[in-house]
């Protein structure tokens, strides 16, 4: 039983298959792949979640956290540019996994990115809605609380209809069928990146420095835990990965374009902290749309309101893209034999995942209707950080298993670099509050019962190993 759970599907096997039947567009060079990964990355993390994280965890040291953040997410993100240099297919870490660990570290990966892009879909859905609200505010039309927050906000409401209709709306567009556009992205990009520098010229006058006194009011361990809820900022670079098949000269733009976005996102996601707490005191961040508090707080309301539209918009697109990459995971894992065949079907007219595309927004829009934004928030940070660690850990399990491989990037400073990649979010994940982990547990405990009811039976590798072991026994040629 041991050998078929930790069984790896041959590195040459998946190249092989990547490019059997119609090969994706190498469309893609190393500038579109650094739009792609800063228009994953800025999102909900940078207009909502670095305000939660400052008023409950962290306070003004949220600026620290990011340091922290960013610092293991470079670590992994080295990591992930070997793997996407070395194996350029879509995928990105569960293939990985397959590959270095075996079957079952490839369900558990597998299973933990179904978590992190479905409740990162609801958590990006339920900042959309805060902002939305203040659209709507900033004109003096104050929209019922009972259909803007969840049973559990604050404050509390019956459901949040905002963010349950751009889950539902988004799904629908999903179904219909969408083409991806490099040129559409990039403006989506330049959209995000004007609204946040706007943000910062605007408010940067108006910092005062007794806000972030105490700069530190949770403490060493509030800070630690801040860098771990505000990870979930970070999940863009797996977005990148998925691209690789798709990259003109993956071996060397995707090490350009992963670690590219990540020190231009770190860079305004640093400013943001320093000047958002600099401006409104740390405790009264957490609402959804903080970024649109500080500039209401300047008596602002023209540049609120145009902050809120922009930032809408861009939080848009973060959210198709998490619908988007949902469906993919299923696809795959179908396709391995690891889910039901119904996960891999295609609409005969759209050519879109139709099944697990309604089913991943249906819940969705459940999820963001009724959950408040930081339990969701705590869940995908925990969920990035479990597979950025198996993914510094599978660089190297490789190394040492497959040395003959080619590596056209490879990480430097090995064996170190991978693990303190590994040590980092295994220590950011320990900061995270036990609750989290618990939940975290129950998802596992209800995957391990999938997979062992259904996926250990029917994977395609497994099957064609015990297949090919019978005609070996009966005597006959492989």
């Amino acid at each position: 039983m041991l050998e078929r759970l930790f069984r790896t599907k041959p590195v040459e096997e998946i190249l092989r298959e990547a490019h059997t039947g119609t090969e994706l567009k190498k469309t893609l060079g190393p500038v579109h792949l650094i739009m792609l990964g800063i228009g994953a990355i800025i999102g909900a993390g940078i207009f909502v979640l670095t305000g939660t994280a400052a008023a409950e965890h962290a306070g003004p040291s949220i600026i620290l956290s990011f340091v922290l953040a960013g610092t293991a997410c470079a670590l992994a993100g080295l990591c992930y540019s070997e793997f996407a240099s070395m194996i350029p297919v879509s995928g990105s870490a569960y293939t990985y996994a397959y590959a270095t660990m075996g079957e079952f570290f490839a369900w558990i990966i597998g299973w933990d990115l179904i978590l992190e892009y479905s409740f990162a879909a609801s958590t990006v859905s339920i900042g959309w809605s805060g902002y939305f609200v203040e659209v709507f505010r900033s004109q003096g039309v104050n929209l019922p609380a009972s259909l803007t927050g969840s049973p559990w906000s604050e404050p509390a409401g019956l459901f949040n209809l905002p963010a349950a209709f751009i889950c539902l709306f988004l799904t629908g567009v999903l179904i219909i069928g969408i083409k991806e556009s490099a040129n559409f992205n990039a403006t989506i990009v330049v959209i995000k990146i004007g609204v946040v520098l706007l943000f910062l010229a605007a408010a940067t006058g108006y910092v005062k420095a007794t806000n972030w006194h105490p700069f530190m009011p949770f403490g060493f361990d509030g800070m630690v835990t801040g860098a771990g809820v505000i990870f979930f900022a970070y999940i863009g670079f797996d977005a990148v990965s998925t691209t690789a098949q798709e990259a003109r000269n993956p071996q060397r733009d995707m090490p350009i374009g992963m670690l590219g976005s990540l020190a231009i996102c770190t860079v305004l996601y640093l400013a943001v902290a320093a000047v958002m707490t600099g401006v409104v005191y740390y405790k009264e961040l957490g609402v959804p749309a903080p970024i649109a508090l500080a500039i209401r707080t300047l008596n602002m309301p023209w540049l609120s309101t145009f902050i809120s539209l922009g930032a809408i918009a861009g939080i848009t697109s973060v959210i198709l893209v998490m619908l988007l990459g949902q469906p993919r995971i299923f696809y795959t894992m179908a396709k391995d034999g690891l889910l039901p065949p119904f996960a891999a079907k295609v609409h005969p007219r759209f050519r879109t995942p139709h099944i697990t595309t309604a089913i991943t927004g249906t819940a969705c829009a459940l999820l963001a209707g009724l959950t408040p934004i930081n339990q969701l928030g705590h869940l995908v940070s925990i969920g990035t950080l479990l597979a950025f660690a198996l993914v510094s850990g599978g660089v190297l399990v490789l190394r040492y298993t497959r040395p003959d491989l080619p590596r056209p990037f490879k990480v430097p400073g090995f064996p170190v670099v991978p693990i303190l990649g590994v040590l980092a979010c295994l220590y950011l994940m320990s900061s995270l509050p036990a609750v989290t982990w618990y939940r975290l547990g129950i998802w596992m405990v209800i995957g391990f019962v999938i997979y062992f009811c259904y996926g250990y039976r029917n994977s395609h590798l497994n099957r064609r190993a015990v297949e090919a072991a019978e005609r070996v026994g009966r005597g006959e040629k492989v």
